[in-house]
């Protein structure tokens, strides 16, 4: 049974192929730079002992792409939640984090939507970057939350040199 807070981590996509990208928007990758960042915060994230019991990502690929490298260092389970491609809101929240079994939860999605969240749950004027990881906990009940920690992918390749 899941208490009545929950640990949020947001973890944005990596960087995409863009401007160069010929096809649909939706369908972008990470490009190589994307996922050498997004392994460099992944195994940043692992080594401070960061443990979602569960991760939940947009189907999009760039960000299907950045989960299944957070996998490989966390060791959490997928689950695909089309509320996290775009258009992701404070509501399509409250409905994940009411069918949430567990008490901690890595959702892989976008901007602007996700420092818009973050922004209405913790008063917090972020801007989250490509492979930035944001941390919240969340009062289920009142859908407020604390903002613990804004990592950016800067930090993390400054901790592997």
């Amino acid at each position: 049974m899941a208490g009545s807070k929950i640990d949020l981590i947001f973890f944005r996509h990596g960087l995409a192929d863009w401007p160069h990208w010929k096809g649909s928007d939706d369908d972008r990758p990470l490009n190589e730079e994307g996922k050498k960042e997004t392994h460099r915060v992944a195994a940043f994230l692992a080594e401070v002992g960061l443990a979602p019991q569960k991760i939940l990502t947009s189907p999009l690929p760039r960000a299907s792409q950045t989960a299944d490298i957070a996998a490989e260092y966390i060791k959490a389970p997928i689950e695909i939640a089309k509320c996290l491609a775009k258009g992701f809101s404070v509501r399509k929240l409250k409905d994940l984090v009411e069918a949430a079994d567990s008490d901690s939860i890595m959702l892989v999605g976008h901007e602007p939507d996700f420092s818009w969240v973050i922004e209405k749950l913790t008063g917090g004027d972020i801007k989250l970057r490509k492979s930035g990881v944001a941390r919240v906990s969340l009062d289920r009940k009142k859908m407020r939350g604390r903002l613990h920690w804004l990592l950016t992918p800067e930090l993390c390749r400054s901790k592997a040199n």
